[in-house]
């Protein structure tokens, strides 16, 4: 489904589909359905009967049988319902829909990502979402290179120009990218202060999405491979905080290699939590003692480093630490945050450099 237009307003979403060749004489919701895969076919149908989906031109009332045909234009409005907002302890938590911009220039912007900001448009995440900040801001199309979590904080890297995206894609693809990620974890036993994680990583979709991945041996050939590098900077007798530095881009790497060595991250409701308490915060039902054992809205996990070549030349971005994580940590006097970004600095200088 090529899109023609889409244009992006504080609280609507406008785009504009042209329907293919060999589409022509489908109806309109069974052609929706192809391609608006995070909506049910009677979703489409109720929109369709508001109004809010329509083919361009045409008179008289558009209807969920009507017949498209080839190269019609069809204008999908999108209006903010509020599922998007995050909800925490009964109350709506304050998103930053702002992202603080690190570096930028004519083809390149990076980001620190707030946590619950996706980095592209999916499902039900429309209007806080990275590329539609800028795309809203610059009037253009903007390359989303790599992702990270909704949850997940911390450095993001976005193209304003496509041929440059795709190379630092690619970089990405190809591991020439040094990524570092600091998050605060439980400790459930003793690890040494350096370790690697190279449990092999297998999906089980759940129906949803996937969401859990289990560890293998590192001799087993089910799963993918991967591989975590882990430093620890501080711990006491509960709590451990670190960075993990990736050496491959499983989805959830890190939170399950944290995991399996003892040291699930806080806040990680599939990972932590186990996925009936994961959907009772997706369901909005979870208890006083889930919310008790997750401590924080979202899992720990903040990319506070990337290196890679760009334009010639090796780059070194850095995002500080995020205000929840800041307020946490202050919270439960683990250290003082001075003194944290000095270890994170320490380490990030005998790693990287």
């Amino acid at each position: 489904m090529p899109i023609v237009r889409k244009r992006y307003l504080e609280n609507e979403f406008h785009v504009t589909y042209s329907v293919e060749d060999d589409c022509d004489g489908m109806r309109l919701d069974q052609y929706l359905q192809r391609y608006l895969t995070s909506l049910s076919r009677e979703q489409i149908k109720r929109k369709i009967e508001r109004g809010e989906i329509s083919i361009k031109g045409r008179s008289g009332v558009n209807r969920p049988g009507t017949k498209v045909r080839a190269n019609d234009l069809i204008d999908l409005l999108q209006k903010d319902s509020g599922q998007e907002s995050e909800v925490w302890g009964g109350e709506e938590l304050t998103l930053v829909k702002q992202p603080e911009t690190i570096f930028e220039d004519e083809c390149l912007i990076v980001i620190s990502k707030p946590p619950f900001m996706v980095t592209h448009p999916t499902g039900r995440h429309i209007f806080n979402c990275a590329t539609v900040y800028f795309e809203t801001k610059y009037g253009k199309t903007i390359h989303s290179i790599h992702r990270l979590d909704r949850e997940t904080s911390g450095l993001l890297m976005l193209g304003k120009d496509p041929t440059i995206a795709a190379e630092l894609t690619a970089l990405f693809e190809q591991g020439k990218v040094s990524k570092s990620y600091f998050f605060i974890a439980h400790k459930t036993k003793d690890v040494p202060n350096s370790f690697s994680a190279t449990e092999r990583l297998l999906s089980e979709d759940f129906g949803l999405r996937k969401v859990v991945v289990e560890p293998f041996p590192a001799n087993s050939n089910e799963g993918k491979h991967a591989l975590t590098n882990f430093e620890i900077i501080w711990q006491n007798d509960k709590y451990v905080m670190g960075l993990a530095f990736p050496k491959t881009g499983r989805q959830h790497q890190i939170r399950v290699h944290a995991m399996v060595h003892g040291l699930p991250l806080v806040g990680d409701k599939i990972y932590h939590g186990g996925y009936e308490l994961f959907q009772r915060f997706k369901d909005m039902v979870a208890s006083k003692e889930d919310h008790d054992l997750m401590e924080i809205s979202r899992h720990a996990l903040h990319a506070v480093a990337l290196k890679l070549t760009y334009k010639g030349e090796e780059k070194i971005f850095r995002s500080k630490l995020p205000d929840d994580f800041v307020d946490y940590i202050n919270l439960k006097q683990f250290v003082k945050i001075n003194k944290l970004e000095v270890m994170i600095s320490k380490t990030l200088d005998r790693v990287f450099l």
